[in-house]
């Protein structure tokens, strides 16, 4: 796979008849890798070596509904009363983040309405925090740390 612009991160990859697998330690079980799951794994192993984000308040691939029709959120980050606070989606390294990226997260976050959106492809990070009132985002600099969001 794809060296990322993350730091290190232990993952455990095995081979099971002829596929490859990536444990997802959040799920508890091995999932296909591909490489857009390569690039979850290490962002939340990020998010949790780095950014302080506590394990038992990230879920993904969590299921919602979205104008009557099931949809997936990559990962979605709570706050300890197991409110939303964040919806990350990801993308494979050969993915540009581009305006169709960003309405892909915006049309799970009308269900959601969460304070933060992060999108990255492993290579590239965006983060925005919303702001209700003037129905716009403001593009962060970096990835807030656990403690951050739950301030908002």
């Amino acid at each position: 796979m794809k060296p990322l612009n993350l730091p290190p991160c232990s993952v455990r990859v095995v081979e099971r008849k002829g596929k490859t697998y990536i444990y997802d330690p959040l799920r508890r079980r091995y999932v296909k890798l591909t490489p857009e799951e390569w690039v979850r794994q290490h962002f939340v192993g990020f998010l949790i070596s780095t950014r302080c984000y506590p394990a038992a308040r990230i879920a993904n691939e969590v299921s919602i509904t979205v104008n009557s029709t099931s949809k997936r959120c990559d990962t979605v980050v709570y706050d300890n009363f197991l409110t939303p606070l964040a919806i990350i989606e990801y993308k494979s390294p050969e993915v540009t983040i581009n305006g169709e990226v960003f309405n892909q997260i915006s049309r799970y976050n009308l269900t959601l309405r969460v304070p933060y959106l992060l999108v990255t492809n492993g290579l590239t990070h965006y983060c925005c925090r919303m702001d209700y009132e003037t129905q716009s985002c403001v593009f962060l600099k970096d990835i807030p740390c656990y403690t951050d969001l739950c301030v908002t």
